[in-house]
């Protein structure tokens, strides 16, 4: 039977903690097309205190959950277990997307890992539900490890190639607005490196990355507009594969 909780407490957090993946769901005001989409690597989510969490948001084929955010705010994400001890839980909330050029970045980035090169955003969501409900129809499935793919393809990415991809994510499929044109692109730093991911959560965030290379360039005024018929056909926050 379902549960609602007051707060993230520290039973959830460890079960948030020990999911490798989770899933995002938000859609238009009104009509439109409702979109979720699946979230890997274990350093981009974290929980910021006991009814905030937040997630880094990286590059994709489109901008869907920015695009929501902006127009109305709403969130669920839905974390599930697959393992022995079956449990699905889900945080309602608001969100909001911050930019890497905020004045909150800094702050709100130390909760995170630093390996990761196409960082468009930090989602950060203000939960006012907290429910369990049981996964008893939830398949048994191992982990076998986080799949590189989308920090490589963005690690090949040269500085010139990334306001193109700003421009691409200008907008949602339903047409609202997603990204600003003056977002900053990150910069290639070539691929990711391997990491070991933050620090445990009872041990505090995660140490900032040393060294004096930044990790964004400055918007450009002459980046390339969005392609006619809106930035891509895809509906998922993530990039196709391929190079």
């Amino acid at each position: 039977m379902g549960k609602l909780y007051e707060r993230l407490d520290d039973r959830l957090r460890d079960f948030i903690a020990n999911q490798p993946m989770f899933f995002v769901a938000t859609a238009p005001l009104s009509g439109g097309h409702v979109n979720v989409s699946p979230k890997g690597y274990s350093d981009t989510f974290a929980v910021l205190d006991d009814h905030t969490v937040g997630y880094l948001e990286l590059y994709g084929s489109g901008a869907e959950t920015v695009a929501h955010l902006r127009e109305n705010g709403r969130i669920t994400i839905m974390f599930c277990s697959f393992g022995r001890s079956p449990k699905i839980l889900r945080l309602y909330g608001t969100g909001r997307a911050i930019r890497p050029d905020s004045g909150e970045w800094e702050g709100v980035a130390r909760h995170f890992g630093v390996r990761h090169v196409g960082v468009r955003s930090i989602i950060v969501v203000h939960i006012h539900r907290i429910a369990d409900s049981c996964g008893y129809s939830v398949p048994y499935m191992g982990f076998a490890g986080e799949r590189p793919m989308l920090d490589d393809q963005h690690g090949r990415r040269s500085a010139d190639q990334w306001p193109e991809r700003v421009a691409r994510n200008a907008a949602s499929i339903d047409g609202l607005p997603a990204l600003e044109p003056d977002h900053p692109a990150p910069l290639s730093q070539g691929p990711a490196p391997l990491s070991q991911g933050p620090a445990p959560l009872s041990q505090g965030p995660a140490p900032r990355s040393p060294g004096p290379t930044p990790l964004f360039q400055a918007p450009v005024s002459d980046a390339p507009k969005p392609a006619p018929g809106g930035p891509g056909a895809a509906i998922s926050d993530q990039p196709d594969p391929g190079p």
